[in-house]
């Protein structure tokens, strides 16, 4: 048999160093662990019940990631986001939001668009009831249907990672009920054009959503 004949034989089996990374990535995305925190070797090992081995193999790719940041007297730290970067990351999500956008007009399916409008059900329960610390997770998965439905993983791994930087930035600079309700609304203009089919409304949709996030948020610390 060739190599490729085994290919999807075997189950996905995660180590400890994924489950190790898996917890940290998500601490640091939800803000449990924040910009500048230290990172406690010794009590991770104790409350995952995990050696320092799998955990040390965690640190080295989220560092490779920019999440987290060693140094010689300090040791491993959570990254600061870098404020003056973030129009850059906004730009940089305003051309592959579209890009997205416009892919997934041509081939979302019927399944993926019900998940979207879903999520954006989810999303606006989740503002009538003051639910805010909900939002942030439903907008990522809002994102992440989104680029899968685009049909390429590089884009849904480069919007994974922008939305994270974004999140993250969000922790110091929380995002106000009326912001979230602008995003709300802009996902429904995106819905829009992904039910007509029409990958040139979808990516312009897109482009004014991520502009406009901009604008209300980087201004913020201008």
């Amino acid at each position: 048999m060739g190599e490729n004949a085994w290919a999807g034989q075997l189950p996905a089996v995660k180590s400890k160093a994924d489950l190790v990374y898996e917890s940290l990535h998500r601490a640091i995305a939800q803000g449990d662990l924040k910009a500048g925190e230290r990172v406690n070797m010794d009590e991770l090992s104790r409350s995952l019940g995990v050696s320092k081995i799998p955990i040390r193999e965690a640190v080295k790719r989220l560092e490779a990631d920019g999440l987290l940041v060693s140094r010689v007297h300090s040791g491993v730290t959570v990254a600061a986001v870098d404020e003056t970067e973030m129009r850059g990351v906004f730009l940089a999500r305003e051309a592959i939001e579209a890009l997205v956008a416009e892919l997934a007009a041509e081939r979302i399916t019927d399944g993926q668009l019900a998940d979207l409008e879903q999520v954006q059900g989810l999303m606006r329960a989740a503002l009538d009831a003051g639910a805010v610390d909900e939002l942030a997770d439903l907008n990522s998965r809002f994102h992440g249907v989104l680029a899968q439905a685009a049909g390429y993983r590089i884009l849904g791994e480069l919007t994974d990672q922008l939305l994270l930087t974004v999140r993250r930035y969000r922790i110091n600079a929380p995002t106000s009920g009326l912001s979230w309700r602008s995003v709300v609304a802009e996902h429904d203009v995106i819905l829009d054009a992904l039910r007509l089919r029409d990958p040139q409304a979808a990516a312009s949709a897109a482009r004014t959503h991520i502009s406009s996030q901009a604008d209300l948020e980087v201004a913020k610390k201008a």
